[in-house]
């Protein structure tokens, strides 16, 4: 596993010039919209992934 995973694009306007900021752990900045922005993994959800599809079946 990496230390740092880069974010792919912008949260903010979707652009690619992206490159990471002074501000500490996790921050970028957007070369495009000129905003910058933190990430932060919170952890692992204790639930799990629960679907809301009923298995391709449309009857109730």
């Amino acid at each position: 596993m990496s230390e740092r995973a880069a974010p792919f694009y912008c949260p903010y306007c979707g652009d690619e010039d992206l490159r990471p900021h002074e501000g500490g752990h996790g921050a970028w900045e957007c070369g495009a919209c000129n905003r910058a922005f933190q990430l932060k993994f919170l952890g692992l959800l204790a639930r799990g992934l629960q679907r809301a599809d009923n298995g391709g079946d449309d009857r109730i």
